[in-house]
């Protein structure tokens, strides 16, 4: 994955890497219900929905 234009992917990485599951879970839902009510076109859930499946869960400290 190229560098994420979206900082609701950069985030979700971010919170992934940590292994933070409620701020993962709290982004797809908040960037589901932009995209819903089409505040934001595809293009962020595209590259969220990329982010999900390629980045790895790290291990909460």
């Amino acid at each position: 994955m190229s560098e994420p234009k979206y900082q609701s992917t950069r985030d979700y990485i971010a919170a992934k890497h940590a292994g933070d599951t409620e701020t993962t879970s709290r982004i797809v839902r908040e960037v589901g219900e932009r995209f819903e009510t089409r505040t934001t076109d595809g293009t962020e859930a595209a590259e969220l929905l990329e982010a999900t499946m390629t980045t790895r869960l790290g291990r909460k400290h």
